[in-house]
């Protein structure tokens, strides 16, 4: 019977309260063979550890061929993806509450969203508070123009984006990725892996394209709102023929 790396990974996932990464998959396989256990002597008892007092001892079941037999030294990313995505589409498909996602760390399993309120009143939890519309206008700032600053955000939302950030902060969506070298040395904030995690993406790569948000037109906006263009006769409500005429132009001297 051929190995069989999808089952295999089932269990993985469903061992690891973090999620798996696929270096951690293929680090696992480096170590089943780097620390092997020898197969026994013939004929040489073995040998068991004590078990403490009251303990219930449970033999290691024997090697199953499909878990443990022509295990591959390396398993290359697209056989971890091609298994990952049938394990995924066989657990849509049981519909038993259960999904796999990846997410930027590694791949989960998680209880599907259904079955949301089941899980919080298990873990006593208050249902999750809906970001507001200025929290989600500031975040989105955040996102695509990361790393940015507080006086940033405002000038682009044109008003104060300090309750909006603490906000974002205290939900873990975006944290404080340094200081910006202009004077005084403003605080620059960036989003968080939660941050992924909460819009449904792997990476910062995938958002959707913005016509609105792209770092061209935000700088367009910061470089007007620091140097604004003085207003002219058409900005002020005046037309050409009200605009005041020119100086006239000196008399030609007379012969």
């Amino acid at each position: 019977m051929a190995f069989n790396l999808k089952k295999v990974l089932k269990a993985l996932l469903l061992s690891s309260s973090q999620p798996l990464a696929v270096k951690d998959i293929q680090a696992a396989f480096t170590r089943y063979h780097e620390g092997a256990a020898p197969a026994a002597t013939p004929g040489a008892p073995e040998e068991a550890s004590p078990a403490p007092d009251g303990a219930e001892v449970f033999a290691e079941p024997p090697d199953d061929a499909e878990l443990y037999t022509d295990v591959p030294s390396l398993v290359t990313l697209t056989q971890i993806r091609e298994a990952m995505d049938a394990i995924g589409a066989e657990l849509r498909a049981a519909d038993d509450g259960l999904l796999l996602i990846e997410a930027s760390a590694g791949y989960r399993v998680v209880t599907a969203p259904r079955f949301a309120r089941w899980v919080r009143v298990l873990r006593q939890e208050s249902p999750p508070l809906k970001l507001s519309q200025s929290s989600l206008e500031t975040l989105a700032v955040v996102a695509y123009r990361q790393p940015v600053t507080r006086t940033e955000i405002e000038t682009i939302r044109g008003v104060s984006a300090e309750a909006g950030l603490n906000r974002l902060l205290e939900r873990e969506l975006i944290h404080i990725a340094g200081r910006a070298e202009l004077p005084g040395r403003p605080l620059q904030y960036g989003t968080t892996d939660r941050f992924l995690e909460f819009v449904g993406v792997k990476s910062l790569d995938e958002l959707p394209a913005s016509d609105v948000l792209t770092s061209r037109q935000i700088d367009e906006w910061l470089r007007t709102a620091a140097n604004p263009d003085a207003p002219g006769d058409r900005e002020m409500g005046l037309s050409e023929e009200a605009a005041p005429d020119a100086a006239p132009a000196a008399p030609a001297p007379q012969p």
